[in-house]
Protein backbone atom coordinates (compact mmCIF):
# COMPACT_ATOMS: atom_id res chain seq x y z
CA UNK A 1 0.00 0.00 0.00
CA UNK A 2 2.76 2.12 0.29
CA UNK A 3 5.09 1.67 -2.84
CA UNK A 4 4.18 5.29 -4.26
CA UNK A 5 4.84 6.88 -1.25
CA UNK A 6 8.32 4.87 -0.99
CA UNK A 7 9.14 6.00 -4.40
CA UNK A 8 8.66 9.56 -3.60
CA UNK A 9 10.33 9.70 -0.96
CA UNK A 10 12.83 8.00 -2.70
CA UNK A 11 13.02 9.91 -5.60
CA UNK A 12 12.94 13.23 -3.60
CA UNK A 13 16.27 12.17 -1.73
CA UNK A 14 18.33 11.31 -4.64
CA UNK A 15 17.10 14.96 -6.02
CA UNK A 16 18.01 16.54 -2.94
CA UNK A 17 21.21 14.48 -2.82
CA UNK A 18 21.87 15.41 -6.07
CA UNK A 19 21.07 19.17 -6.16
CA UNK A 20 23.46 19.59 -2.95
CA UNK A 21 26.01 18.33 -4.80
CA UNK A 22 25.94 20.46 -7.05
CA UNK A 23 25.29 23.71 -4.89
CA UNK A 24 28.92 22.68 -3.40
CA UNK A 25 30.58 21.94 -7.02
CA UNK A 26 29.22 25.08 -7.65
CA UNK A 27 30.13 27.13 -4.60
CA UNK A 28 33.75 25.56 -5.56
CA UNK A 29 34.27 26.96 -8.76
CA UNK A 30 32.74 30.50 -7.70
CA UNK A 31 35.43 30.99 -5.18
CA UNK A 32 38.09 30.95 -7.91
CA UNK A 33 36.56 31.71 -10.58
CA UNK A 34 37.89 34.87 -12.41
CA UNK A 35 35.67 37.41 -14.38
CA UNK A 36 33.67 35.23 -16.46
CA UNK A 37 34.05 34.30 -19.99
CA UNK A 38 31.58 34.67 -23.29
CA UNK A 39 30.77 31.37 -22.45
CA UNK A 40 30.65 31.35 -18.93
CA UNK A 41 27.09 30.64 -16.75
CA UNK A 42 26.23 32.55 -13.75
CA UNK A 43 25.60 29.77 -10.94
CA UNK A 44 21.75 30.44 -10.62
CA UNK A 45 21.59 29.11 -14.06
CA UNK A 46 23.34 26.16 -13.55
CA UNK A 47 21.54 25.59 -10.61
CA UNK A 48 17.73 26.14 -11.86
CA UNK A 49 17.36 23.02 -13.40
CA UNK A 50 17.91 20.99 -10.43
CA UNK A 51 15.72 23.51 -8.31
CA UNK A 52 12.66 22.81 -10.80
CA UNK A 53 13.39 19.05 -10.64
CA UNK A 54 13.56 19.24 -6.58
CA UNK A 55 9.82 20.99 -7.09
CA UNK A 56 8.81 18.09 -8.82
CA UNK A 57 9.79 15.22 -6.66
CA UNK A 58 8.27 16.99 -3.68
CA UNK A 59 5.19 17.88 -5.38
CA UNK A 60 5.31 13.97 -5.97
CA UNK A 61 5.91 13.67 -2.18
CA UNK A 62 3.14 15.56 -0.81
CA UNK A 63 0.34 13.61 -3.59
CA UNK A 64 1.98 10.17 -2.74
CA UNK A 65 1.12 11.00 1.18
CA UNK A 66 -2.40 12.84 0.43
CA UNK A 67 -3.20 9.70 -1.51
CA UNK A 68 -2.17 7.16 1.74
CA UNK A 69 -4.09 9.18 4.12
CA UNK A 70 -7.05 7.92 5.58
CA UNK A 71 -10.10 9.23 3.71
CA UNK A 72 -12.62 12.45 3.70
CA UNK A 73 -15.42 10.18 5.73
CA UNK A 74 -15.10 8.47 9.09
CA UNK A 75 -14.29 4.66 9.07
CA UNK A 76 -18.51 3.24 8.97
CA UNK A 77 -19.06 -0.85 10.57
CA UNK A 78 -22.21 -2.45 9.65
CA UNK A 79 -23.21 -5.58 7.80
CA UNK A 80 -22.44 -6.41 4.86
CA UNK A 81 -24.58 -8.24 2.06
CA UNK A 82 -23.94 -9.17 -1.62
CA UNK A 83 -25.66 -8.67 -5.16
CA UNK A 84 -25.34 -9.89 -8.50
CA UNK A 85 -28.20 -9.25 -11.63
CA UNK A 86 -26.93 -12.00 -13.20
CA UNK A 87 -27.85 -14.95 -10.66
CA UNK A 88 -31.37 -16.35 -10.11
CA UNK A 89 -32.62 -15.73 -6.39
CA UNK A 90 -32.81 -12.23 -4.23
CA UNK A 91 -29.90 -10.81 -5.43
CA UNK A 92 -31.03 -7.15 -6.11
CA UNK A 93 -29.05 -4.65 -8.19
CA UNK A 94 -28.95 -3.44 -11.58
CA UNK A 95 -26.81 -4.50 -14.22
CA UNK A 96 -25.08 -0.88 -14.71
CA UNK A 97 -23.55 0.57 -11.64
CA UNK A 98 -24.40 4.35 -10.54
CA UNK A 99 -20.61 5.26 -11.81
CA UNK A 100 -21.78 4.09 -15.07
CA UNK A 101 -19.62 1.09 -15.25
CA UNK A 102 -21.11 -2.20 -15.93
CA UNK A 103 -21.60 -4.84 -12.82
CA UNK A 104 -18.80 -6.88 -13.01
CA UNK A 105 -18.68 -10.00 -10.79
CA UNK A 106 -15.23 -10.73 -11.31
CA UNK A 107 -14.15 -7.66 -9.76
CA UNK A 108 -13.28 -5.98 -6.38
CA UNK A 109 -16.20 -3.82 -6.18
CA UNK A 110 -19.42 -2.91 -4.25
CA UNK A 111 -22.18 -0.91 -3.72
CA UNK A 112 -22.46 1.59 -0.37
CA UNK A 113 -25.45 2.10 1.78
CA UNK A 114 -26.69 5.52 -0.16
CA UNK A 115 -26.98 7.60 2.88
CA UNK A 116 -23.08 6.96 3.10
CA UNK A 117 -22.41 8.30 -0.60
CA UNK A 118 -21.00 11.51 0.11
CA UNK A 119 -18.51 9.80 2.75
CA UNK A 120 -17.09 7.68 -0.25
CA UNK A 121 -16.89 10.31 -3.29
CA UNK A 122 -20.08 10.80 -4.22
CA UNK A 123 -20.53 7.89 -7.02
CA UNK A 124 -22.04 10.04 -9.15
CA UNK A 125 -22.50 8.99 -13.12
CA UNK A 126 -21.06 11.27 -15.81
CA UNK A 127 -18.10 13.32 -16.37
CA UNK A 128 -17.59 14.62 -12.75
CA UNK A 129 -16.83 10.87 -11.93
CA UNK A 130 -13.42 10.01 -9.96
CA UNK A 131 -13.35 6.09 -8.75
CA UNK A 132 -13.42 6.02 -4.66
CA UNK A 133 -11.57 2.90 -3.06
CA UNK A 134 -12.09 1.95 0.62
CA UNK A 135 -10.61 -0.39 2.69
CA UNK A 136 -12.89 -3.95 4.29
CA UNK A 137 -11.83 -5.57 6.81
CA UNK A 138 -14.07 -8.35 8.28
CA UNK A 139 -12.34 -11.26 11.12
CA UNK A 140 -8.70 -11.45 10.18
CA UNK A 141 -9.50 -10.37 6.15
CA UNK A 142 -8.67 -7.20 4.67
CA UNK A 143 -9.61 -5.72 1.31
CA UNK A 144 -9.39 -3.07 -1.17
CA UNK A 145 -12.03 -2.55 -3.18
CA UNK A 146 -13.61 0.17 -5.58
CA UNK A 147 -17.20 2.06 -4.59
CA UNK A 148 -18.49 2.10 -7.95
CA UNK A 149 -22.27 1.66 -7.14
CA UNK A 150 -24.77 2.70 -4.31
CA UNK A 151 -28.36 1.46 -3.34
CA UNK A 152 -30.77 2.16 -0.72
CA UNK A 153 -29.72 -1.17 1.15
CA UNK A 154 -31.75 -2.49 4.33
CA UNK A 155 -31.08 -1.46 7.71
CA UNK A 156 -28.27 -1.86 9.41
CA UNK A 157 -26.04 -3.04 6.22
CA UNK A 158 -23.72 -0.98 5.55
CA UNK A 159 -22.15 -2.10 1.60
CA UNK A 160 -23.64 -4.58 -1.08
CA UNK A 161 -20.30 -6.54 -2.32
CA UNK A 162 -20.04 -7.84 -5.64
CA UNK A 163 -19.80 -11.44 -6.02
CA UNK A 164 -15.80 -11.49 -5.83
CA UNK A 165 -15.71 -9.64 -3.19
CA UNK A 166 -18.26 -11.58 -0.97
CA UNK A 167 -16.08 -14.63 -1.57
CA UNK A 168 -13.10 -13.52 -0.41
CA UNK A 169 -15.28 -13.42 3.25
CA UNK A 170 -17.53 -16.03 2.45
CA UNK A 171 -16.31 -18.67 -0.17
CA UNK A 172 -19.23 -20.79 -0.02
CA UNK A 173 -21.75 -17.56 -0.72
CA UNK A 174 -23.38 -19.99 2.42
CA UNK A 175 -23.36 -17.36 4.84
CA UNK A 176 -25.42 -14.57 3.18
CA UNK A 177 -24.11 -11.81 5.34
CA UNK A 178 -20.91 -10.66 6.83
CA UNK A 179 -21.67 -8.93 10.33
CA UNK A 180 -19.26 -6.42 11.59
CA UNK A 181 -17.26 -5.37 8.51
CA UNK A 182 -15.63 -2.13 8.79
CA UNK A 183 -15.13 0.40 5.68
CA UNK A 184 -12.71 3.20 5.71
CA UNK A 185 -12.59 5.19 2.69
CA UNK A 186 -8.99 5.81 0.74
CA UNK A 187 -8.32 9.02 -0.80
CA UNK A 188 -6.56 8.91 -4.50
CA UNK A 189 -8.32 7.07 -7.24
CA UNK A 190 -5.27 4.87 -8.09
CA UNK A 191 -5.49 2.01 -5.24
CA UNK A 192 -4.58 -1.64 -6.57
CA UNK A 193 -7.78 -3.64 -5.40
CA UNK A 194 -7.70 -7.44 -4.11
CA UNK A 195 -6.78 -8.88 -0.55
CA UNK A 196 -4.38 -7.90 1.32
CA UNK A 197 -2.35 -10.72 2.84
CA UNK A 198 -1.40 -10.66 6.44
CA UNK A 199 2.49 -10.75 7.80
CA UNK A 200 1.30 -13.44 10.35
Amino acid sequence: MMMHLGAALAGAATVLVSMSASINEANDVSAVQAAPGPTARPVEEELRPNAAAVRTALASLVEAEERHRPAKGPAVEGTASMYNPYRPGPYEGGKQTASGEPYDPNAWTAAIQMDLRESFGGVRYGRLYRPTYALVEGGDKQVIIKINDVGPLRPGRVIDFNEQTMRHFDPTLARGLIHGVKVTPLLGDDWPTGPIENDS
